[in-house]
């Protein structure tokens, strides 16, 4: 006689902390297969309704609780309706994958460093400027192979903690509305947290909020950079130079990464038309085109190293 029908079915003898940790092997895999949807991506319509909102509340006075008040209203319901979908069974655990896939940006951070590495390869640098344009903010216009080999590992190392690690950690704390939460966070900041006179105030509260979500994150993405590269430099620079970074969270990454590759990568840039002088990250040589593989590597590997020790504490708490 066949089994009646369960929802259960597909985890049976399964220990219920494996679900979580399964869950996330499940979407990195999917996003690694699929990448980001082409068509109708849910962050392309949370992206046009923050637009919205931000030009309905972003003018008058007290800016600052107008922006607190608008990082509300576009976040947090999505946030419960994560949590009210949650449901711990097959389906509630498939919306678990479905929310981080959506939640993780890797396959799409590849494609974007892959094509800026293929464009020096090929001795194409203007393309390669134009590319790497799409993925940085300052401006390329006048980049030498140097430069834009430098804006490239520098974007991959910081945007393997915002497009992977970040969810990824949220993820395993509260599941799917964690990777929802920092994913809206993480995008507000990328469009509010500017310090120009549109956004320094009403910005502020978005800014700080993706600080705080990324505060750990980011410090067990520098700790994995340092733990699958060059471990002693890695470390050295980053205890010596992500204290004197602008952020307090890409300083760890970005410094610990670079020393993971032993390149040496910030110094000056230009952006929104102005020089910045920034402070040197990591040591060893300036980047090369070559280099950008060997920036992809590192994130890979770390990302194996997270999901090995996920699976690793799920079967340790069976």
């Amino acid at each position: 006689m066949l089994a009646p029908f369960s929802l259960d079915l597909p985890f049976a003898g399964v220990p219920s902390t494996l679900w979580l940790p399964l869950a996330a092997l499940a979407a990195v895999v999917l996003d690694r297969l699929l990448g980001e949807m082409r068509h109708a991506h849910p962050l392309v319509g949370f992206g046009n309704l923050a637009s919205a909102v931000e030009h309905r509340l972003n003018g008058g006075r007290a800016r600052i609780l107008r922006g607190a008040l608008a990082w509300m209203l576009v976040v947090l319901p999505w946030v419960a309706l994560a949590v009210w979908a949650k449901r711990y069974d097959f389906i509630g655990w498939l919306t678990d994958v479905a929310l981080l896939y959506l939640a993780l940006g890797g396959r799409a951070l590849h494609e974007h460093a892959e094509h800026v590495g293929a464009d020096l390869a090929a001795g194409d640098l203007a393309s390669a400027r134009q590319h790497v344009g799409w993925i940085v903010s300052r401006n390329t216009e006048q980049l030498d192979e140097s430069g834009v080999a430098k804006a490239c590992i520098e974007s991959t190392l910081e945007n393997g903690n915002d497009a992977i690690f970040g969810a990824l950690f949220w993820f395993m704390l509260f599941g799917g509305a964690g990777a929802v939460l920092f994913r809206l966070a993480n995008t507000l900041d990328a469009m509010w947290g500017y310090r120009t006179p549109r956004f320094l105030e009403f910005g502020r509260v978005a800014a700080r909020l993706d600080d705080a979500l990324n505060y750990f994150p980011a410090r067990l993405t520098a700790l994995s950079y340092a733990l699958m590269g060059q471990t002693a430099r890695a470390l050295r620079c980053w205890r010596a130079q992500a204290p004197i970074w602008d952020s307090p969270n890409a300083g760890p990454v970005m410094s610990s990464g670079a020393g993971s590759l032993g390149l040496a990568l910030g110094g000056a840039a230009i952006y929104h038309g102005q020089l910045e002088e920034r402070p040197v990250l990591g040591e060893g040589r300036p980047a090369r085109g070559e280099d950008i593989p060997r920036a992809l590597a590192l994130v890979r590997r770390s990302l194996a190293l997270w999901l090995v020790i996920y699976l690793l504490l799920g079967a340790a708490c069976a």
